[in-house]
């Protein structure tokens, strides 16, 4: 925060606050509170602390224009947005690519639920392989919204440069370098985060790519390969150095996985080292979540992954949060259930029958983890062999909870999204 000389304290302690979004007025606080919607004339006309009011109603010290900082963090206001490239994003909120999940289905839900990007899954460097029908299906972003950002994984440079020229050749508008999956299929050909093991190999495949587009590269890694050898800072400033547009960076090494906490204290430190748009990615699963892991790491945006797995609407809990201080009721379960039936129509539409009924299975499991009947729903669910059914049985379950309650209620909360569901419980501090 600005100091309290910035925001505007005047020698009898009163302290004016701007508080934005609809409506937006002036706040007087004495002695900590609220005493009305403006400020006091008094200390604004002819005061040693030198604020003035125009016609405009806004303020000026000495001549100047000033913005006043929020005294309030959490109060509403409109959330800033992100810039990539020549993008500006509607908010900044990610969908995180995650292999086997952000599909074009899921990446278009998540945008249509309050996302302002979603990166694909990845895309092996090796072009040769492009061919197979998986590789096509992750290369499909027909009709999906602007910035089409495509990841690509790989740890030869010739390789990574020539497979983002082709994705830019077949739409790619954003191209994101995978240095952060942890799996051992992809850490055993020297891609991922096991390139964090090698740093200069890290700087010519940056440089490589960069050099091979004319549009925007990004970097997704993690904190190292492993807690004891932390080269967050070092490969952030190579990125920078070597024209990466944006930084995305999960709070975890190679080493951990997916196991334990994510910690922010490198995010932080990685932030402050660099000037180049940086993400926070990590167990961000909850609106307050959002907020404190933006608040403590000053990071430019947050990339959301596990969380919004069978929950897409978590982007527009967060924006509504982030805005208001406020959380959204629980959505309505006929909402949902319209939500996932369009989900299925498109993955049965993207994959086909066979296909589609068997990939739709784990959605339809994370949608309805922790949701009363969810278990004996879920081993009925996975019998059945065709999307009629599959698709009919959704709608059925969905029904019966209907008539316990109009909104969604969790009975307990899914492993690994603890904080999940708005609470109004406090963070930790920082």
């Amino acid at each position: 925060m600005e100091s309290l000389t910035e925001a505007g304290v005047c020698e009898t302690g009163n302290i004016l606050s701007w508080h934005g979004g609809l409506g937006a007025a002036w706040f007087m606080h004495i002695d900590g509170k609220r005493s009305g919607l403006e400020p006091d004339a008094a200390c604004l006309a002819d005061s040693p602390c030198g604020w003035s009011k125009n016609k405009q109603n806004s303020f000026t010290r000495g001549g100047n224009r000033i913005k006043m900082p929020s005294l309030f963090p959490h109060a509403s206001r409109q959330s800033p947005t992100m810039q990539i490239g020549p993008y500006t994003l509607n908010n900044r909120l990610v969908v995180a690519p995650m292999a086997g999940v952000t599909d074009r289905p899921f990446r278009m839900l998540c945008k249509r639920m309050g996302a302002g990007m979603a990166v694909s899954e990845m895309l092996a460097s090796n072009t040769a392989l492009w061919a197979s029908k998986k590789s096509l299906r992750r290369a499909d972003h027909q009709g999906e919204v602007a910035p089409i950002v495509v990841q690509i994984a790989g740890g030869d440079p010739a390789q990574m440069a020539e497979a983002a020229r082709l994705s830019v050749a077949q739409g790619a508008q954003i191209i994101d370098i995978n240095m952060g999956c942890p799996a051992k299929k992809v850490c055993n050909v020297a891609a991922g985060s096991a390139l964090l093991r090698d740093e200069p190999l890290v700087a010519r495949i940056l440089d490589a790519v960069v050099a091979a587009v004319d549009v925007p590269v990004t970097l997704k890694t993690r904190t190292g390969w492993s807690r004891a050898h932390n080269t967050a800072l070092r490969v952030a400033k190579l990125a920078e150095n070597c024209g990466i547009a944006a930084l995305a960076l999960h709070g975890r090494s190679r080493e951990d996985m997916y196991h334990g906490q994510a910690e922010y204290d490198t995010i932080r430190a990685v932030k402050a080292a660099v000037g180049i748009p940086v993400l926070a990615n990590g167990d961000i699963d909850s609106p307050q979540k959002a907020r404190f892991v933006l608040d403590y790491t000053g990071a430019d945006g947050i990339m959301i992954g596990r969380a919004a797995q069978g929950r897409p609407w978590i982007f527009r809990e967060i924006q509504h949060y982030l805005d208001t201080g406020t959380c959204l009721p629980p959505p309505e379960v006929a909402e949902i259930c319209e939500v996932l039936l369009a989900h299925l129509d498109d993955l049965y539409q993207f994959y086909g029958e066979y296909a589609g009924c068997r990939i739709a299975r784990k959605h339809i499991a994370w949608y309805t983890r922790g949701l009363e009947g969810g278990n004996a729903f879920r081993q009925s669910m996975y019998q059945l062999e065709d999307t009629a059914a599959q698709r009919a049985a959704v709608a059925g379950f969905f029904h019966r909870l209907a008539e316990h309650g109009e909104r969604l209620r969790y009975l307990e909360l899914p492993a690994g999204t603890e904080g999940a569901l708005c609470k109004a419980e406090s963070l930790p501090e920082y």
